[in-house]
């Protein structure tokens, strides 16, 4: 999943889409949130894995010129 979340990065970079980009970030924190109250199962892997997404989101951010 990484890799596509790279790929849509870039492209949202490419276009200058700032507000895609700080909604796809909006959606992972949210995704985040859930995960860490999650009971009955372990979501570390999960909890792992979108803290990985939302630094390549950020990344993505932080190339864009500011508004």
């Amino acid at each position: 999943m990484s890799r596509s979340v790279e790929l849509i990065v870039q492209g949202y970079v490419k276009l200058n889409d700032r507000d895609a980009l700080e909604d796809i970030l909006a959606h992972r924190q949210d995704l985040l949130r859930q995960l860490v109250v999650v009971t009955g199962v372990d979501p570390q892997q999960a909890i792992a894995q979108v803290n990985g997404e939302i630094t390549i989101i950020e990344a993505g951010l932080a190339t864009l010129v500011p508004e």
